[in-house]
């Protein structure tokens, strides 16, 4: 909202884990007046119960919402692309499962070639080289160390 000066007509992108952070996302998005594109490898989708309830919210507010497995196709036209951990705590043992699982979801400058030309990128770190590439981590288009520090004053 900072960045944009809105949330609405925005296009968020999620690639990773279907995981808490992005339940939240997927409970939020719609409300806000914001398209959601989830991609998530098979075997690593968001809750079916949440994706349940975001789809009636995207009926509700009248939002787009795509769930895919291509990381390239849901990042089409984002203005936002977000991703977190993907091992989370408790999954270490699931490490050389999950990182073989996730290859081809490390988000990169090619990832982006197909956003929005006024994309820029969020991770609610601590971020790992795998999930995203230092190009696009510590480019101009990276906001995560100011959603860090949204974060701290809300905490």
């Amino acid at each position: 909202q900072e960045h944009y000066g809105g949330l609405n007509g925005l296009t968020i992108t999620w690639i990773g884990d279907g995981n808490n952070v992005l339940h939240s996302i997927m409970t939020s998005a719609a409300k806000l007046g914001m398209d959601l594109r989830i991609a998530t490898p098979r075997g690593f989708e968001p809750d079916f119960r949440i994706t349940k309830i975001t789809e009636q919210y995207s009926k509700e507010y009248g939002t787009k919402l795509l769930l895919t497995t291509d990381p390239l196709e849901a990042a089409d036209g984002a203005n936002v692309l977000v991703t977190d951990t993907w091992i989370s705590m408790g999954q270490e043992e699931e490490k050389k499962e999950r990182l073989k699982a996730f290859q081809g979801y490390q988000i990169t400058m090619q990832t982006a070639k197909s956003a929005a030309s006024n994309w820029t990128f969020l991770h609610c770190l601590p971020r790992k080289p795998e999930e995203v590439d230092d190009e696009v981590f510590y480019s101009p288009r990276s906001l995560v160390f100011q959603e860090a520090e949204n974060r701290k004053w809300t905490i």
